[in-house]
């Protein structure tokens, strides 16, 4: 498999609509969601992560499929972990097979991008902390600050993209 490479917004954009953001960890997957005109990202939820990298599709991939299509998102941007470097470690690999999932499970009808997400999670925990909430104690609301991030990263390069500028 070769390794993975993000993606950026661009002419095969599909419109306007909902897109959804997706953080994977090896404990949780964080979910966030943009508003209808795909400007503004806001936490959803937290999900247990329970799919390996081989075997069939476990209840995370399920409530991922399952928020896609009640929410009726137009797109989904999964944060892709890359190294400093840019290379893909581990992480980027269990990212790109739950994008490779979802796809698989949506079809064509929703896209399913990788977002370049590098320090997100970082970023996230530091604006936590920021507010008062112990790491320890908002764990799950990390993983959905995180989503936020890699989902709020991408509306904001599309709109540039989109508006030129």
């Amino acid at each position: 498999m070769a390794a993975p490479v993000p993606d950026r917004p661009g002419a095969d954009d599909p419109g306007p609509g909902r897109r959804l953001g997706v953080d994977v960890g090896d404990v949780r997957v964080g979910v966030a969601v943009s508003d209808p005109g795909a400007l503004l990202a806001t936490p959803v939820e937290t999900i247990a992560r329970a799919t390996g990298r081989r075997g069939p599709d476990g209840p995370d991939i399920d409530r991922l499929v399952a928020l896609a299509r009640e929410l009726d998102v137009a797109e989904i941007v999964v944060g892709l972990p890359l190294m400093l470097d840019g290379s893909a470690g581990s992480s980027a690999r269990k990212a790109a097979d739950v994008a490779f999932r979802l796809r698989r499970r949506l079809g064509p009808a929703v896209p399913v991008r990788l977002g370049d997400e590098r320090m997100t999670t970082a970023i996230a925990a530091r604006r936590m902390r920021a507010a008062g909430v112990r790491a320890r104690e908002g764990r799950d609301r990390i993983d959905q600050a995180a989503a936020v991030e890699i989902l709020q990263s991408w509306l904001d390069m599309r709109r540039a993209d989109v508006t030129g500028t």
